[in-house]
């Protein structure tokens, strides 16, 4: 698997990166995690406009949904070839609502579905594409869902947003690569089933054995090396900060 970090700044953009939003591909097969503010454009930087092959919005906070407005306009409208086809998208329940809500002036209440095919995540596994995917309900205000990617024996793990849970080591055990949210500061924020610090993130990495830890929706107001410092403090793996543009093979 190839993983591509399309945005990874946390609440809203920074000078340097595009809110949440990451590339999973195999196989030929593009599968994007989450779409937050400013990330359709950096999205173009990687691949063409109408490339990708299905959605995954761990939850619909606009940092990680609401280019969603933004991709239905350009998959509705477009001028050469006609409209496109329907595209998975797999998100909480009510995706469609909040979507055709924040962009408001739709055509019709049936519009986004015509370019959008919504499907309602709940915990559980199942396949998108050549992948083999679990997702697992973490702990935040709002619905939200952590996922695991499988494919060819290899493994990436994406927590979402979420605070402390259970559910989270889950979906990390023994996964080879571990896409970390850090929005805290250990020892300055303890706001439960809210975000997770830099030293969580670590201690979720060590207890479940991951191959590699890569912090990211590190607001701009956090000090990101703060956070990376933490968790290299309980965490013995290669621990490094997501950057725009950074890739891996997994």
């Amino acid at each position: 698997m190839k993983l591509t970090v399309v945005g990874c700044s946390g609440s809203f953009p920074s000078a340097e990166s595009a809110c949440s939003s990451y590339l999973v591909e195999a196989d030929g097969f593009r599968l994007l995690l989450d779409m937050g503010n400013g990330s359709l454009g950096e999205l173009q930087r990687h691949i063409g406009l109408y490339d990708l092959d299905a959605i995954f919005l761990s939850h619909l906070h606009a940092d990680h949904c609401i280019d969603m407005c933004a991709y239905f306009v350009a998959r509705f409208y477009r001028h050469e070839g006609g409209r496109c086809g329907t595209i998975p998208v797999y998100g909480p329940e009510g995706t469609e609502k909040r979507l055709s809500t924040a962009y408001e002036d739709v055509p019709d209440e049936r519009s986004m579905s015509e370019v959008f095919d919504f499907r309602t995540l709940k915990s559980g596994t199942f396949e998108i594409g050549p992948f083999q995917v679990r997702t697992e309900k973490v702990s935040h205000p709002v619905e939200s869902y952590g996922i695991r990617v499988e494919h060819g024996g290899r493994s990436l793990t994406y927590s979402g947003d979420t605070g402390v849970c259970p559910e989270l080591g889950l979906l990390a055990e023994d996964t080879d690569l571990f896409l970390c949210e850090a929005s805290f500061t250990h020892g300055k924020e303890d706001i439960p089933d809210l975000h997770l610090n830099g030293r969580e993130a670590g201690e979720f990495a060590r207890d479940g054995r991951a191959g590699r830890l890569v912090l990211t929706h590190i607001p701009p107001w956090t000090d990101a090396e703060r956070n990376l410092a933490d968790a290299r403090a309980v965490y013995e793996g290669p621990v490094e900060l997501a950057y725009t543009g950074a890739v891996y093979e997994v």
